[in-house]
């Protein structure tokens, strides 16, 4: 649903020779056409010599169209986000996470329109049209789809959803695996805006999220309030939206097991072959990652999490070139940068929700990793950055209406 998702609309197969499924046409050759976009998006991954997942982001063009009409100077976007606009001639331009999100902070600061995120969120655009947006639409349930939507974003870019259902709630959890600080609050606006509208346009019902919960400082939260219409928290440790546990199983109106049939093989071979090139570092990153919420992360807890010994762990990650301490400095130190930069946490909460058992044992670390404590840190960060102000919407974002579904297919 996130712009930057780059895999091949249902436009571009409606050619002469294309069959029917469903109400949807494909090409003869589409059964391979998922396996195909994987191999594609595999062959572009960067990795680093320690073995770290490749950083690449999709960045459609259909996204300048989109900002051009709203009335924003593309630019002076690209040139406050110092991307030259060489970068963008190219049929299918890609950067990495750093530089997806300097695009999105350069929108937000050229724009004074708070809603302008929700909007695009609600919005189908082209490059969005894709084999993961369809197999998540076209499910049996609501909670297939979403499982879905996690499992094969994988293959697009270093983003991780995970989705967490505990206690009469489904979790869903957004987390950039190789980000050095916090989304900008307009994309996070954008992927949980998108996600909302794709639940109500699937189950054809007014569902709303049960809460949503911000890794930011508290801003807009009367216009955030009015679109969602859900319990808002901000200072949180992840960026969560949660739905209510029986959600999941509201049926999906437009499935369409036909088409599954055709997308899915193609999306699981992509994700086996992924599987099978993600390194043992990738591995423990992400499993540390999703215990960065206060557990000790011990590597005993994290291999056997992964199946394995402490020291078959230890001696894999030594062939990589990299260490067990070495990832989780790194995993920390990025949580670290993001907490502090964007949120009122106190350094004691940030330290415990890395795992430090003191406040000066998270001090220390955090002193070699940047030179400064963190009370310092953040103040910089604060005069670097401009404070995150109430921004004044031109529109209110309230419920847009249901295009039809055959949106996804003209």
């Amino acid at each position: 649903m996130k712009m930057g998702d780059s895999f091949p609309t249902l436009t571009s197969w409606k050619r002469t020779g294309d069959r029917a499924v469903g109400a949807i046409r494909l090409k003869d050759d589409a059964i391979g056409m998922a396996s195909l976009v994987g191999d594609k998006y595999r062959s572009q991954r960067r990795h680093s010599p320690r073995g770290a997942m490749g950083d690449v982001v999709p960045i459609p063009l259909d996204l300048f169209d989109r900002l051009r009409r709203t009335g924003l100077d593309v630019d002076a976007i690209l040139r406050r986000a110092k991307l030259p606009r060489s970068r963008f001639s190219v049929p299918k331009p890609r950067g990495t996470t750093a530089e997806f999100f300097a695009l999105w902070r350069a929108v937000e600061q050229e724009s004074d329109d708070a809603g302008l995120g929700l909007r695009i969120g609600v919005e189908v655009l082209p490059d969005e049209e894709n084999v993961v947006s369809l197999v998540a639409m076209h499910s049996t349930t609501l909670g297939e789809g979403l499982h879905k939507l996690a499992r094969f974003k994988r293959l697009v870019c270093p983003e991780k959803i995970s989705i967490d259902v505990e206690g009469g709630e489904a979790r869903l959890r957004f987390e950039w695996l190789l980000a050095d600080g916090a989304p900008p609050p307009l994309l996070t606006d954008i992927i949980f805006a998108g996600i909302t509208n794709l639940a109500q346009r699937g189950t054809k019902t007014s569902l709303r999220p049960r809460r949503l919960e911000f890794m930011r400082r508290r801003a807009n939260e009367a216009m955030l309030r009015r679109h969602f219409r859900c319990e808002l928290r901000f200072d949180a440790p992840h960026d969560l939206l949660v739905f209510d546990e029986e959600a999941l199983s509201l049926p999906m109106v437009h499935r369409n097991a036909q088409l599954l049939a055709v997308l899915l093989p193609g999306l699981e071979r992509a994700v086996e072959q992924d599987e099978r090139e993600r390194t043992l570092a990738d591995d423990v990153r992400m499993t540390l990652s999703e215990r960065m919420s206060g557990d000790r992360p011990a590597a005993a807890t994290v291999a056997k999490s992964l199946g394995m010994s402490t020291r078959t762990m230890q001696r894999r990650l030594g062939e990589l070139g990299t260490t067990y301490q070495n990832v989780l400095d790194d995993v920390r130190k990025r949580s670290a940068r993001q907490l502090l930069a964007n949120t009122d946490l106190g350094i004691g909460e940030v330290a415990f929700l890395l795992g430090f058992e003191e406040v000066n044992s998270f001090t220390r670390a955090f002193q070699t990793w940047e030179g400064s404590t963190p009370a310092r840190w953040r103040d910089g960060a604060l005069r670097r950055g401009a404070p995150q102000r109430e921004r004044r919407s031109t529109k209110v974002p309230g419920r847009q209406p249901e295009p039809p579904v055959a949106d996804l297919c003209d």
